[in-house]
């Protein structure tokens, strides 16, 4: 008999009662230090009082009426987003796979309202993760997110990722866009190359193309930069955002250049929960602490200090990890042993954390984390390492 719950998770065999910054606790007081932030979500811990102020003040007047009307927190956040980065135009949305939905049709529409119906397909990455919408999945294009939902909606092409070579020969009179995660996250914490960053940009504009960046994952001061792409200098002309930048509460944003969304006009596109005032308040609340002085260097500061922490360990435990790679605190260890397995003993002991591709064990802390966390969570591992061995 099928569960009440549609069977499309494996969650583990654990309920959190309640969760305070850096920590989640069970209804029988267990404590458990997470290292996952809900998958990049919780991204200032959970709890956070400037965030459940701003959620509770915005509950007492006004939940919800709908994109028929103006509303203003969403007007204010899409100015600091477009303040803040290449942007000059942001779209609402619940999801990143929304915001990537939303991607794909500014390419298409740019195109179309060019005169280029023929110009619809974009190249993506191999090893990608772009959401689970149809259009998403076919833009990821790993076979094991694909299988059993076919016909895969055409316009999707593959390339090798970090590859400006196959990228170029791939390039086609059909190509409208180049769609690419600068740092690849349920793939296996891979950040691109910041020369590849800066070739595609070139190769967009050298063919006419659009650079999408889906920074679902990577961006909103994961990286250490508000998003990761600015590490390499250069400006995409779409680009996916989500997790993070509602600290926990479902939100997304597409942001877009005025020359990529200029097509966009009334009725192209919609959502009805997208942008509500619940959401905008958060999104705010957000980004008063991650743009407020300082921030994004503590962020640079701790994540330097975990990779330093965890190269350490890596060269002490060379039978379970082989090395470390990822930016800012988006990180992950290399492992020998199956990754799933030593996140289920490092679950047993109390530290939270993902697997990723190519047997990868991920690390995503809450960006407010304090070196006494990386302390903790380096003793946690370092005990289990000890045990398994």
């Amino acid at each position: 008999m099928i569960s009440a719950i549609l069977p499309t998770y494996s969650p583990a065999d654990l309920a959190f009662d309640r969760g305070e910054g850096a920590y989640l606790f069970t209804a029988d007081g267990r404590r458990f230090l997470d290292f996952t932030s809900g998958i990049g979500v919780t991204s200032l811990g959970h709890a956070h009082p400037h965030i459940v102020k701003a959620l509770k003040e915005q509950v007492d007047k006004l939940w919800h009426c709908s994109n028929l009307y103006m509303i203003p927190g969403q007007q204010q956040l899409a100015e600091r987003l477009v303040a803040n980065s290449f942007a000059d135009t942001a779209f609402f949305c619940n999801s990143g796979a929304e915001a990537v939905e939303a991607g794909i049709k500014i390419v298409r529409r740019h195109h179309c309202a060019a005169g280029h119906d023929e110009r619809f397909r974009i190249i993506c990455a191999e090893n990608a993760f772009h959401g689970r919408t149809m259009a998403d999945i076919a833009a990821g294009g790993q076979e094991k997110h694909t299988r059993g939902f076919g016909p895969v909606v055409d316009g999707f092409d593959h390339v090798p990722f970090a590859n400006l070579n196959a990228l170029r020969s791939a390039i086609g009179p059909e190509t409208a866009a180049i769609l690419v995660e600068p740092v690849q996250g349920e793939g296996g914490i891979l950040p691109a190359p910041e020369d590849y960053l800066r070739g595609l940009r070139a190769a967009a504009d050298e063919f006419g193309l659009l650079l999408f960046f889906d920074e679902v994952q990577c961006g909103v001061g994961r990286s250490g930069r508000f998003f990761s792409h600015e590490w390499a200098g250069v400006t995409p002309d779409i680009m996916a955002v989500a997790k993070g930048i509602g600290g926990g509460f479902p939100l997304g944003a597409c942001l877009a250049s005025e020359k990529a969304a200029s097509a966009m006009d009334s009725g192209s596109h919609g959502s009805t929960y997208g942008g509500n005032p619940l959401a905008m308040a958060v999104g705010n609340a957000v980004l008063d602490i991650l743009l407020g002085d300082g921030f994004l260097d503590h962020i640079v500061h701790m994540g330097t200090l975990l990779r330093e922490r965890l190269d350490d360990l890596a060269q002490r435990h060379r039978k379970m990890i082989t090395g470390v790679r990822g930016l800012g605190l988006m990180l992950g260890l290399e492992c020998i042993i199956p990754n799933q397995d030593l996140m289920m003993r490092l679950r047993e002991n109390n530290l939270l954390t993902l697997t990723a591709g190519n047997n990868v064990l991920r690390l995503l802390p809450p960006l407010v984390i304090e070196e006494i966390h990386v302390d903790e969570a380096l003793a946690i591992l370092e005990k289990t390492c000890g045990e398994w061995e």
